[in-house]
């Protein structure tokens, strides 16, 4: 990677020794998706998966409250905390003001502690 850009130079060569095609797709593919999880070992906070082709960004809030606060989850446990988020009140203006964001943010940041908790207990930690 140099600069933020993939140097396909460094992975395909022409004697023959770097990745061939479909390697170098799947390599780029990675690469954009670790550069998407911010981090070269992602691993989903609940569960503990590694495998970078099943992990997501969670916006704790919602993507429509809080851009900033993310966590990696794998799309099984992802799906299950964003389907949680459907439950929540619908912001009082538009665009949300800050009221409404913070309160996304707690509502938000108690689905996970009880997503934790819940698998914490589930796999005998209490």
């Amino acid at each position: 990677m140099i600069d933020g850009k993939f140097n396909d130079a460094k992975y395909n060569n022409k004697n023959g020794l770097g990745m061939n095609d479909q390697e170098l797709k799947c390599e780029k593919r990675r690469q954009h998706a670790l550069e998407r999880l911010g981090t070269n070992t992602p691993r989903c906070v609940e569960c503990g998966e590694t495998d970078w082709r099943c992990l997501e960004v969670h916006h704790i809030a919602g993507r429509d409250f809080d851009d900033g606060a993310t966590v990696i989850l794998c799309r099984n446990c992802h799906r299950k905390l964003s389907d949680d988020q459907k439950d929540h009140p619908k912001a009082a203006s538009s665009p949300p003001n800050q009221i409404d964001r913070a309160g996304h943010f707690l509502l938000g940041l108690a689905n996970f502690f009880d997503f934790l908790a819940e698998s914490a207990w589930n796999t005998g930690f209490h």
